[in-house]
């Protein structure tokens, strides 16, 4: 049934989804403090992360959401995610972007793979977290992330979040990303068909529950995969960013047994200078339409107006710290 859920979501979201295009300038005033939350006219753009992914889907149904319920017109597109998500929103590509909290913190921090420079990012709200998933084959002798050394692993489409998790995984295993295992930077679809056809040994992926493209490596396979459990490189891995933590993948999740994890918030990331009144909007449609919003995927139900302003040290834009009242 989560299969059928899953392919249903996805052909919601390429419907809804394409390559962006052009956008157009909306009201360039981005101070907030009791503006307007009516949203202007005009399109914007949603960068989202592999089509075999969650930020896919999710983000194609918020592009939907916002087209039918706002005079702004927005589209969602596909990317390699967190990373280049942020390197193309500043670009001023996309509006409006999906990322890994830690790669966020990255970015304002000018760390990891933003080397020196702090992006003038803000965040529209937290959202669900993403559970990282590492599945491996069965018959390839890998039972912590330390038994990697000399597989052929995915570590994700270059420039993405995953990417950015799996190097740390592997760093605080004592393994080099680049030397010490047979580092396949694959997309989420190129992935699902080499642990099918038996050309790579075991998978690191950092997304919402269910990925559509692991329930079908674990639905294909059965028994001749397993998830490991990396639990035990949790407080190495916070030493390095203390927005991780623990949450198991639940067994119903993918028909498999329940096993713990870490997991790390996602953030809705905009420019500085995204315009109040819009941030507002969007940010409020968020939270009055969930309903409508969790049809696309069920892991939009882990989306907390409680928890939505926790985007630390991501600066909460004006316009959204509004909506959340």
């Amino acid at each position: 049934m989560l299969r059928r859920y899953a392919i249903g979501a996805i052909a919601l979201a390429l419907v809804v989804s394409g390559c962006g295009g052009k956008r157009t300038p909306t009201t360039p005033d981005a101070s907030g403090g009791g503006a307007s939350c009516e949203a202007s006219d005009g399109r914007i753009t949603i960068a989202t992360g592999n089509s075999g992914g969650v930020y896919f889907v999710v983000g194609g149904g918020l592009a939907k959401l916002i087209s039918d319920n706002s005079k702004l017109k927005a589209s969602s597109a596909e990317t390699g995610a967190s990373v280049q998500n942020i390197q193309q929103l500043v670009a001023g590509t996309y509006d409006i972007a999906f990322s890994l909290a830690d790669t966020a913190a990255d970015a304002v921090n000018g760390t990891g793979a933003f080397n020196g420079k702090k992006e003038k990012i803000a965040a529209l709200t937290r959202i669900y977290p993403n559970y990282t998933q590492v599945l491996v084959r069965a018959d390839a002798g890998i039972n912590s992330v330390a038994d990697m050394k000399g597989k052929r692993i995915s570590t994700g489409s270059p420039k993405s979040g995953t990417e950015v998790i799996a190097g740390r995984l592997l760093k605080t295993a004592g393994l080099n990303i680049d030397s010490d295992v047979q580092a396949q930077r694959l997309d989420l679809t190129k992935t699902a068909d080499g642990m099918k056809d038996g050309s790579i040994d075991g998978l690191i992926w950092s997304g919402g529950l269910p990925t559509p493209q692991i329930t079908d490596i674990t639905t294909s396979l059965k028994d001749k995969v397993k998830f490991i459990d990396i639990t035990p490189l949790l407080p190495e891995m916070k030493k390095i960013s203390p927005v991780y933590d623990t949450a198991p993948i639940p067994a119903a999740t993918y028909g498999v047994a329940e096993v713990p994890t870490i997991v790390v918030p996602n953030l809705l990331l905009v420019r500085e200078d995204f315009a109040a009144n819009n941030a507002c909007a969007v940010t409020k449609l968020i939270f009055d339409k969930k309903a409508d919003l969790e049809k696309v995927h069920p892991a939009v139900k882990d989306i907390s107006k409680d928890k939505a302003s926790a985007s630390d040290p991501v600066p909460l834009h004006p316009g959204a710290k509004q909506a959340l009242g």
